[in-house]
């Protein structure tokens, strides 16, 4: 019987978390890119004072 090959699968291990970590660092970039491109919404219309029955 073979034994496990740990450094392969450690490597591997590295590999898919560098790509995960890539992958996250390319959508955070996107959503700041896509966050500063929008215009700043205006701000909220000030509510007139309610009107007391007389």
């Amino acid at each position: 019987m073979a034994k496990p090959n740990y450094a392969f699968a450690k490597h591997q291990r590295e590999i898919a978390k560098k790509q995960k970590k890539e992958e996250k660092r390319k959508r955070k970039a996107e959503a700041a890119a896509a966050a500063a491109t929008l215009p700043p919404s205006p701000p909220p219309a000030p509510t007139p004072p309610p009107v007391s029955p007389s």
